[in-house]
């Protein structure tokens, strides 16, 4: 046994408003904002830092910085050809570093 931490190497915490952004969503759109949840916590990188950092990510999916002049603030996830969008923020932790999902949006 390891005393390393198993599982993602993130985990994901919510505004106490977000999963009513996300429960009045269509079904569909539902399950592309899990599947975007899924990418970020699982990402190499939550920053996405380079070019075609996102590459990794399925093809309607990209990442860029809210502003360009605070690559380490909060992050926007475009999904379903830019009808949707989730804005979070990396919290690193040594033992247990964190994704904050800000705001979720859907056209």
């Amino acid at each position: 046994m390891t005393d390393a931490l198993m599982g993602p190497p993130r985990q994901m915490d919510r505004r106490l408003d977000a999963p009513a952004d996300r429960d009045r969503l269509p079904g569909h759109a539902w399950r592309m904002v899990d599947e975007a949840r899924a990418e970020l916590v699982t990402a190499k990188d939550p920053f996405f830092r380079g070019i075609d950092a996102d590459a990794g990510l399925p093809k309607p999916m990209y990442v860029e910085p809210v502003r360009s002049t605070d690559p380490k603030g909060p992050h926007v996830l475009h999904f379903d050809d830019h009808r949707g969008w989730l804005i979070h923020t990396f919290v690193p932790r040594t033992e247990d570093p964190r994704i904050i999902v800000e705001e979720i949006f859907w056209q």
